[in-house]
């Protein structure tokens, strides 16, 4: 099906649209669509970087031999305040 398109169903296709939203909203449209992709495209690469830089490129805890998982231990509790007088 994919195919069969020809120039002329993709002038139509642009004719339609252009019909539809109007040529002074197409500009708007496409800028928006240009952040949207950047956006994207910035958190993907945060996404990687955060794994190359972790060594790993899950964020699952690896599990030890021993069968448990290669995770610090949590810091100790604050002691209590004294009480006031």
């Amino acid at each position: 099906m994919i195919r069969n398109i020809s120039a002329w169903h993709v002038i139509i296709v642009l004719v339609v649209v252009l019909l539809l939203f109007g040529a002074n909203r197409l500009p708007a449209l496409a800028k928006s669509i240009g952040q949207s992709m950047k956006i994207f495209k910035n958190e993907v690469k945060d996404l990687t970087d955060d794994g190359r830089r972790d060594g790993t490129s899950s964020s699952a805890p690896e599990t030890v031999a021993d069968g448990s998982t290669d995770v610090p231990p949590p810091p100790p509790a604050a002691p209590p305040a004294p009480p006031r007088p």
